[in-house]
């Protein structure tokens, strides 16, 4: 008799989206090989089947086993969550069989049964995220050679394609999504929307709308997939939406449309098609592409330029485009009108500046000669310093000079430590005096200056549900001590923390720094209220 291999996708996990094949193939089944959550997900299912279930990493002795029994006779099921098509089953269980010799037609029957894969189940609860051309990347290198991944991360971000992340990130695998991160925003605009899904359809189901530069600051793990928009990508409130395109061609608004039907698929009116001879430019657009990758090709001066100190986190936006952050001085917080202007000219209108709560402004321009721009900046009497994941000094403005008798220690730490590149964005907050009133004590380092001597408070936390100052750690420490103790400690988060660690994670983690003690904060937990009560 022969037997049969039915690799079964039930999708998310939820009974309301496995289809009706995959309940057919799973109740006519005699046995049922799965990974142990598989099971379980689909427990109500089973009947009397035999279940052969396995741990993770165990993926070829499932698909060796399914083999086995099926040349025997059995009907069995291999279920896989998502679709079993991809980064599924189905893949391995061809490639064992075909070891064996094994070819379509001959005993054991395999038929693959499509499931929901998780791109298109959390796409569904984000909003309509891949109505444009998109593509999924796992981030596992643990069969596929991490440069291979690499290069395909880079060739998706630079064709703007929405980009579906699966494993992105497990207990041992924390840079891959780092590094992804920073890839991307070669290519891509900071603000880009990014849904985080975890569970999708599943009792602990979570969603997150965040952004590019934000996403690395929520949960990420085994169970989430993470999409990533493309240059079109808006929120519309919490929905997550790429535009098709429709808007070139049609008046979304109106009854009427300016073209007819038959009008629409003219070359005339899709300049930016292939077969177009008109538009924009003599050329048609297969020169115009051609003459875009021969730019990208280049390895002249015109090739990328960064300024960011860190050696494998580049600040880069996009080709041509360098990236720094200007402010008037650490203690200064006024530009002066001819500073604004000297900023405006140099960013001409290719370029953008942005306000920051860091006490900077980030400048952004294109250029051949970043140098000139740095020196003339720094010539209109302006601090320049990198940007990114680097040590940011951030002080009060001292009352506009009156409480001066901090400030020279204020640019001392600022020019030994602004702008070194560490893990992930260090702040140090700066407090002229008792007051406090700036806030520095809620930053990752805070500094309270009071009467010649500092209070250091470690390990502040401002974003989040568990937002927190940090614990004052010392008080009365001489100020001429200040910058050589915090150099240490900085020196000492930046040898040692794991990779994309925060600094508070980092002091809880290793529980002393510089012979100052980590203690636990006690946990509160309090009920989400409506904004205002």
């Amino acid at each position: 008799m022969d037997g049969k291999v039915l690799i079964v996708g039930f999708g998310p996990g939820s009974f309301d989206h496995i289809t009706q094949r995959a309940r057919v193939a799973i109740s006519e089944s005699q046995v049922i090989i799965g990974y142990n959550t598989y099971v379980d997900l689909i427990r109500d299912l089973l009947t009397n089947q035999d279940i052969v279930r396995t741990g993770m990493t165990e993926e070829v002795s499932r698909a060796q086993k399914a083999v086995d029994l099926a040349s025997e006779g059995k009907v069995v099921a291999v279920i896989s969550s998502g679709d079993a098509g991809v980064y599924g089953m189905a893949g391995l269980i061809y490639e064992v069989l075909m070891e064996r010799g094994w070819h379509r037609g001959e005993n054991p029957f395999v038929e693959v049964i499509p499931g929901i894969s998780a791109i298109h189940s959390c796409a569904a609860l984000l909003g309509a995220p891949i109505m444009h051309d998109a593509c999924t990347i796992s981030l596992s290198d643990h069969l596929t050679p991490w440069d291979v991944i690499e290069k395909r991360i880079e060739a998706a971000a630079s064709a703007d394609f929405v980009i579906a992340l699966y494993n992105p990130k497990s207990g041992r695998r924390t840079r891959q999504i780092a590094e992804t991160q920073r890839i991307l925003l070669q290519y891509r605009d900071p603000k880009t929307p990014v849904g985080l899904v975890k569970s999708a359809y599943r009792e602990r189901q979570e969603v997150v709308r965040t952004t590019l530069d934000d996403m690395l600051n929520h949960d990420i793990g085994m169970l989430t997939t993470v999409v990533i928009g493309n240059s079109s990508t808006f929120y519309h409130g919490d929905l997550m939406i790429t535009p098709r395109g429709y808007q070139r061609k049609y008046t979304l608004d109106a009854v009427e449309q300016r073209l007819r039907p038959g009008e629409r698929l003219r070359p005339e009116n899709e300049p930016w098609s292939l077969n177009a001879t008109t538009g924009v430019s003599t050329r048609p657009p297969r020169e115009w592409a051609e003459a875009a990758v021969n730019c990208l090709n280049r390895t002249d001066n015109t090739a990328t330029v960064s300024t960011n100190a860190h050696p494998t986190r580049g600040s880069t936006v996009r080709p041509g485009i360098f990236e720094i952050a200007v402010s008037p001085g650490v203690a200064n917080k006024k530009f002066s009108p001819a500073q604004l202007v000297l900023i405006a000219n140099l960013a001409g209108d290719q370029g953008e500046i942005e306000y920051t709560t860091a006490h900077q402004l980030v400048f952004r321009g294109v250029t051949k000669d970043p140098e000139h721009v740095v020196q003339a900046l720094r010539d209109g009497g302006m601090t320049v310093l990198p940007v990114g994941d680097v040590v940011k000094v951030k002080a009060c403005d001292f009352c506009d000079g009156e409480k001066h008798e901090g400030i020279a220690f204020a640019q001392e730490i600022s020019r030994r430590l602004a702008g070194l590149p560490v893990e992930k964005e260090l702040r140090i907050g700066f407090n002229g005096c008792a007051m406090s009133c700036y806030g520095a004590v809620n930053e990752d380092i805070g500094l309270v200056f009071r009467k010649g001597k500092f209070d250091l408070f470690l390990g502040g936390k401002t974003t989040g549900r568990n937002a927190a100052p940090g614990q004052r750690v010392a008080e009365g420490i001489p100020a001429e001590e200040m910058p050589d103790l915090l150099e240490r400690i900085v020196t000492q988060y930046r040898e040692n923390a794991f990779p994309d660690e925060r600094f508070h994670k980092f002091f809880a983690r290793v529980g002393q720094i510089e012979g100052f003690d980590h203690k636990d904060r006690p946990q509160t937990v309090t009920a989400d209220a409506v904004c205002g009560s």
